[in-house]
């Protein structure tokens, strides 16, 4: 927009982190986009990047804030979110590239709550801010394999008859297929026994478990579980955190790579199963790859050396625990991507170590923002920074950055 055109009263010229439009003078209005005119009367008259939703659903279903955002509009709200969580720290973010956006249908993880009201059973997102569920008969978010077994799982479901069903549904695309878990769900008697188990062959499940309270417990799982993370296939533990879309993990990886290529040996912090870590190591590159979680460390650890890559898996909580500076001096780069509340712990320790290339992850811009200031303070300088989108028409945002001695 010009600099005239911003002074337009009433026009949206931009939105906002929880997805509302703002206009020049702080106004705001649910469900506008830039270049939309918010009218004396508190009308809308849509701009050209306001488009129909692609679902039925929205705006009633909490999974999507944005559908109504040209692709350009939604691109552009996903870099100003990383942009601006930098400047409210003073940083001034490097020239950024456009940001990358998952497309429609490439979900390959969500949650679903299934709940009885009345006769029927009702399965699918929350609605906004509430605890209300949508009754999902359309998502443009999910992989078609997860979508398709919404209908099933809302059969099975259907027949307990119990009118005080709740049950969380994680569903996750692995290398086998979908591996679904039930959460709040009690097989009472052979019959229902039964049911689960026709339900996961017909419906070619990869896995399935049931979580009681008492833990996941594994009732259908023909073969073992993977999840190929960097051309090496993992043990994927039921829970275990995964990028939301492949398309998401590739920019995030591909970007890992571009930055740390030629250090012949990178700490990766808050590894998880070892999506960096295998993205990372190779020929001329060993990597270290520390975890708290125990499962996600064994699954690592194992897959490194069945299939022999260069990666040596520990076990440390780093937030109790952080990699010391000495440590970090070892190491020609330092990859993290910690939980959304940020690393301040080890990023102290970071700034005050002499690596050389330090590639921060996060799903929280910012936590990243108050951990980059850190940094900087450190000695260390802001060469790049990446938006991702990996949770396509959601106002929660992904990135990758690059930080320089």
């Amino acid at each position: 927009m010009t600099a005239s055109s911003m002074n337009k009263p009433g026009l949206i010229v931009r939105v906002a982190a929880k997805g509302d439009g703002a206009t020049a003078d702080g106004r705001h209005s649910p469900l506008a986009a830039p270049g939309d005119v918010l009218e004396d009367d508190g009308s809308l008259t849509h701009g050209p990047d306001h488009v129909e939703p692609a679902c039925r659903h929205f705006p009633a279903c909490g999974s999507c804030q944005l559908q109504h955002l040209s692709e350009r509009a939604l691109a552009g709200f996903v870099g100003d979110r990383v942009a601006g969580a930098a400047r409210g720290q003073g940083i001034e973010p490097p020239l950024m590239p456009p940001a990358h956006v998952s497309p429609p249908h490439s979900r390959r993880r969500a949650t679903l709550h299934a709940q009885a009201i009345g006769r029927r059973v009702v399965l699918g997102f929350r609605e906004a801010a509430s605890h209300r569920l949508v009754d999902l008969k359309q998502c443009e978010v999910l992989a078609p394999a997860l979508f398709a077994l919404v209908g099933p799982l809302r059969t099975l479901l259907s027949a307990r008859a119990d009118r005080k069903l709740a049950v969380d549904i994680e569903l996750t695309l692995a290398d086998q297929g979908v591996a679904a878990g039930l959460t709040g769900y009690v097989a009472e008697g052979l019959a229902q026994t039964e049911a689960l188990l026709d339900f996961a062959r017909d419906s070619a499940l990869a896995r399935l478990t049931i979580d009681a309270g008492y833990g996941p417990d594994t009732v259908w799982e023909p073969e073992p579980v993977t999840i190929t993370l960097g051309g090496t296939p993992v043990a994927l533990p039921p829970g275990a955190f995964l990028q939301a879309t492949a398309d998401g993990e590739a920019a995030l990886a591909g970007a890992a790579r571009e930055w740390l290529h030629g250090a012949a040996t990178i700490a990766d912090l808050f590894s998880g199963l070892g999506t960096f870590a295998f993205a990372l190591a190779g020929p001329g590159t060993k990597v270290l790859a520390v975890e708290a979680a125990r499962d996600a460390h064994l699954a690592c650890q194992a897959a490194a050396r069945m299939h022999a890559r260069p990666v040596l898996s520990a076990h440390r909580d780093l937030f109790r625990n952080p990699l010391r500076a000495e440590e970090l001096d070892r190491f020609a780069g330092v990859l993290l991507d910690p939980p959304r509340a940020g690393a301040r712990e080890q990023i102290e320790q970071i700034a005050g170590s002499r690596v050389a290339r330090v590639v921060y992850v996060s799903c929280n811009p910012a936590s990243w923002a108050r951990d980059a200031a850190t940094l900087i303070a450190g000695g260390y300088r802001l060469a790049e920074l990446r938006s991702v989108g990996q949770f396509r028409w959601s106002t929660h945002v992904e990135l990758a950055s690059l930080f320089v001695r």
